[in-house]
């Protein structure tokens, strides 16, 4: 048995950091990796896709050329070329977090599959290492669903796609969210026929309806296929090619594709740890529970990152790290609870989220005002050619504080943190307002968005 003070299992956006903060302290640290250095974000997440996206974004921009003046020849996309530029980023990621770990002063590197064999003792490639504190940061997976034939067709998800260096003819994708709608928009740039097989009534239900409207104009306007209401009832092998077999409206027909991607949703890491053995504590979905201090039920264990189900993002992820370390080094109590809820949807133009959407402020039966604006009256859009979406921001009538904002255009994505940053402050919304921005840019009607702020109409007892 090897003893430590911490041992850290898995290396995605809060594992590193946590071990180097741990090691500086002078503290010997176990970093435990079973697969590839970095975690999601790293490896298929954040960094790869969204290389891809610029990839994507950049036929879009060269196929529309002429509308700017600019006469090219005709546009090819070379997955090849796509998927090493990917790799390539993706890979200096990797290799620098690996390095990172393995150059700490205080820390050991070991890869290997962890499980727990008590609350304080975890073992690894036959070894068992014991330490008075574990921070479990394991990640997620996709969500494979027991579709009847799913398991006899070479099915896709948001891993396995990092491996593609081809353009599919025909992509199906089961699923209409973040991820989906990402690789749909995507694939449907490089040239693929794309197909989104949806179960609910709209595209990103957690989303308000008007966002998921807009959003679905948006992908249909780029000739994608998407089929609400649509249960995927079965699946079957055409020579290595998927048919889905659907239900929708009470009448049932097929969708030939040449790939299927399976996009459902997510699931936790955190089936092979053997947490039971350490007594750890999970939810009906397999995320670890824990407490505003991200501590699980157990004393000397925490949860980071996608395991513990408090936000699924890589700036969550890095957050839970930063509340870990305030409270165990810093004799800083930062919770949970404090963190509002803010991330984007990586299609073009991006959608920029902060806080309540407008339904949850409804449900609430809060008193609000609510104001919007067009991308087409936001002159920067204007000038690019990029003015699909709006702007809206949800105010508390009375402490005059923002609650909520979806920015779903051309920089939405960045333009999102300065209202952001007004929410951390708890400052009111006139703080902004009264903000001189710069022109030409689209944070410059922010300020103009909230001065056309309304009262809104609705109550609690409202069906939407």
């Amino acid at each position: 048995m090897r003893n430590f003070d911490a041992i850290v299992i898995g290396t995605g956006q809060a594992g590193p950091p946590l071990a180097a903060r741990l090691s500086a302290a002078g503290k010997t640290v176990a970093v435990i990796e079973r697969g590839k250095f970095g975690g999601t974000c790293v490896n298929t997440g954040c960094i790869p896709t969204k290389a891809m996206v610029a990839s994507a974004y950049a036929a879009h921009m060269a196929k529309r050329a002429a509308d700017f003046g600019i006469s090219t020849g005709p546009v090819t996309v070379d997955m090849a070329r796509v998927k090493a530029r990917k790799d390539e980023i993706s890979g200096k990621s990797r290799t620098g977090v690996e390095a990172w770990m393995r150059g700490l002063e205080h820390a050991t590197v070991i890869q290997g599959q962890a499980k727990f064999e008590s609350p304080h003792t975890v073992s690894v490639n036959g070894e068992q290492l014991t330490a008075p504190q574990i921070f479990i940061n394991v990640g997620g997976r996709a969500i494979v669903p027991p579709l009847p034939g799913l398991d006899q067709i070479p099915y896709l998800t948001n891993s396995s796609m990092m491996n593609v260096d081809f353009l599919p003819e025909h992509l199906i994708i089961l699923g209409g969210s973040y991820i989906g709608l990402e690789f749909a928009q995507m694939f449907r740039r490089f040239g693929s026929q794309v197909t989104i097989l949806e179960s609910g009534p709209r595209l990103i239900a957690k989303e308000d309806e008007d966002i998921s409207a807009a959003i679905l104009e948006i992908i249909r306007n780029e000739g994608i296929e998407v089929r609400l209401n649509t249960k995927t009832v079965s699946l079957s092998n055409d020579d290595g090619k998927p048919i889905a077999h659907i239900e929708s409206d009470g009448s049932q027909s097929e969708v030939k594709g040449s790939h299927l991607l399976v996009a459902i949703g997510r699931r936790p890491n955190t089936d092979d740890l053997a947490l039971d053995r350490a007594g750890v504590a999970t939810d009906p979905h397999d995320y670890i529970e824990v407490d505003d201090q991200l501590q699980t039920n157990v004393p000397g264990i925490w949860a980071l990152g996608d395991c513990n189900g408090h936000g699924g993002f890589t700036h969550t992820s890095y957050n839970d790290f930063e509340i870990v370390a305030a409270n165990l080094l810093d004799n800083d109590r930062r919770r949970l609870s404090d963190r509002i809820p803010a991330y984007a949807l990586y299609i073009d133009p991006p959608l920029g989220r902060a806080g309540l959407t407008a339904a949850q402020v409804r449900q609430s039966g809060k008193p609000a005002l609510l104001a919007t604006r067009p991308m087409t009256k936001v002159g920067r859009a204007v000038e690019k050619g990029e003015t699909q979406g709006f702007m809206k921001v949800i105010v508390d009538a009375e402490s005059k504080l923002i609650l909520g904002a979806a920015i779903l255009g051309t920089g939405g994505d960045e333009v999102i943190h300065s209202l952001l940053d007004i929410m951390y402050a708890k400052a009111p919304y006139t703080v902004i307002q009264r903000a001189v921005h710069i022109h030409p840019t689209v944070s410059e009607l922010i300020p103009t968005m909230l001065a056309d702020l309304k009262p809104t109409t609705w109550k609690a007892s409202d069906p939407k």
